[in-house]
């Protein structure tokens, strides 16, 4: 054989680098890649179809609703010779049975979970004495009332633990459903959901003189919402993957009680609703699609009834509506899903495709009859666009409004004492957002470039702002004047102001300017401020 093999007859293991194999192993290689990319495309895909399908919940006709609708008590009251009137309400922490033989811990106002309805008169003093009970700070804003701002329970007034802060004014506005809960800076959805929340009505004259329905808890019925998620005995306080709205519960509780009833006994009912969630809306009607009249909104009552078979609630607004019972019917209120609420993708992972059972009201054999409703109610106190002043824009982000993270201690807005302005609200952000004004109650004005529908028509705190509207508001600021203390606007899905999605402004008069707000004011150890 000879000495030098010829290349072609060179061994396998002897063939120069680069040669032969390579083509082969280039193949070899874009097959297993193009595997790969494979397999994560199907396992993403598969995912994200999970994620699609898992996001909505439904609990239409899936359980028994057999649970006695609770109903908040009366707060009680003493007046002293002065008239004022006094109330006394304890923040606490305590275990409350949701289930049963399930003990979960909650915070709430003298008591366990949520506190009692506070009820006054139109012109009355009121006087509250709070005192924390808590191992942590919070505060007690009284959502919808106007009053000083600093009497208001906004950030800048915190109730150190083992403190009292008693808040005084006079109530100086139309019968309405409002309520009061924490506004602590970052923690407001904690606190909101872990129980501190209550309803606070307000009377007056012209709404006692109208045949409504006003037997408290007999045909005048408070209905505060909420959606909840346990874990194990807790509640769940974790938001899943892309709710970006904030925390989403599998389930709904009114006044704090799970698939309840409530059995009625009048051929009319009117439901004081709130959402009390921190997060949520709702579309709210009946499976047969009934027609019922709401009377009243954030702020009292509309100049009329306006007939409807849906009303829409955003975080923190109300709205009061009469529904006609029929003898030995039993009829589930429902949210159902949205069709205003934005795009798909903001319906499925926002809540806005899902639906939920939320209350079965059980009527009698027999009913009472009820007086008709009637067709006015009376005129509506609200400004009109016409005598504003000026305008301002507001511009909706999640990161914050008109570009700016929420900072306790910069004025944003200054407003007149005695002044009308129109706020524009713009939503622009990709997701649902809602707006709250502390202090005023304002009317609607425009809906991208329309009039508003009968349900925005009321007297309004809060509005649902889903991406893509435009809304004009008409806000009069009637004092009292104050350049150190501040009111907010912020969003109302309380994640979204909890990450800074809020502003402050102050009533000054003529001529003067802001002043300096502080960081955090507060109540001391012990102390009691008014």
């Amino acid at each position: 054989m000879s000495r030098h093999m010829s290349r072609s007859a060179a061994p396998d293991g002897d063939r120069p680098p680069g040669t032969g194999r390579r083509p082969f192993r280039w193949k070899r290689l874009l097959v297993v890649l193009g595997s790969l990319v494979t397999v994560v495309a199907v396992t993403v895909g598969a995912l994200f179809a999970w994620l699609w399908t898992d996001a909505t919940v439904s609990t239409v006709g899936k359980a028994r609703f057999d649970n006695a609708l609770a109903i908040p008590p009366l707060a009680e009251s003493t007046v002293e010779k002065d008239g004022t009137r006094v109330f006394d309400l304890r923040m606490q922490a305590g275990e409350t049975e949701f289930r049963s033989g399930v003990k979960t811990r909650t915070w709430g106002f003298n008591g366990s979970y949520l506190g009692p309805t506070l009820r006054a008169e139109r012109g009355e003093k009121v006087r509250v004495r709070i005192r924390n009970g808590l191992d942590e700070a919070s505060s007690v804003h009284w959502h919808g009332m106007h009053l000083p701002a600093r009497m208001d329970g906004g950030p800048h007034q915190m109730i150190d633990p083992g403190a009292t802060w008693t808040p005084h004014w006079t109530v100086d506005q139309p019968a309405a459903t409002l309520w009061y809960h924490p506004h602590p800076h970052g923690r407001t959805e904690q606190h909101v959901r872990r129980g501190l929340a209550g309803l606070f009505l307000l009377d007056d004259e012209d709404a006692q003189r109208l045949p409504l329905p006003k037997r408290y808890g007999v045909d005048d019925l408070p209905v505060v919402v909420q959606d909840v998620r346990f874990d194990g005995a807790r509640l769940a306080e974790d938001r899943k993957l892309m709710q970006n709205v904030g925390f989403l519960g599998d389930e709904t509780m009114v006044n704090g009680i799970l698939r309840p009833y409530h059995r009625v006994a009048d051929e009319l009912v009117r439901l004081r609703l709130l959402n009390a969630s921190t997060a949520r809306t709702y579309s709210f009607g009946f499976p047969d699609d009934r027609d019922f009249s709401l009377i009243g909104t954030d702020g009292g009552l509309l100049e009329r009834p306006a007939v409807m078979d849906r009303v829409q609630l955003s975080p923190g607004e109300r709205a009061e509506i009469v529904v006609r019972m029929k003898a030995g019917e039993r009829v589930m209120l429902r949210s159902f899903p949205q069709d205003n609420y934005g795009d798909s993708w903001q319906r499925r992972f926002g809540g806005g495709d899902d639906s939920f059972d939320v209350l079965e009201l059980r009527a009698a054999e027999r009913l009472r009859p009820s007086a008709e409703l009637p067709a006015e109610l009376g005129d509506v106190e609200l400004p009109v666009a016409k005598e504003a002043v000026r305008g301002r824009h507001f511009d909706l982000k999640r990161s914050g409004i008109n570009g700016r993270s929420m900072d306790m201690g910069r004025v944003d807005e200054t407003v007149t004492r005695g002044t009308t302005e129109v706020w524009t609200i713009r939503n622009s952000n990709g997701m649902p957002h809602n707006f709250h004004v502390h202090d005023v109650q304002f009317r609607v004005v425009e809906v991208n470039g329309s009039a508003p529908p009968p349900s925005l028509r009321g007297p309004k705190d809060t509005v649902f702002v889903p991406h893509g509207t435009t809304m004009k508001l008409a806000l009069r600021f009637t004092g009292p004047a104050d350049p150190d203390t501040p009111y907010m606007y912020h969003c109302h899905l309380l994640y979204h102001e909890d990450e800074g999605m809020m502003g402050q402004f102050v009533v000054v008069d003529k001529g003067d300017s802001a002043g300096t707000p502080p960081g955090r004011s507060g109540h001391g150890r012990g102390h009691e401020h008014g």
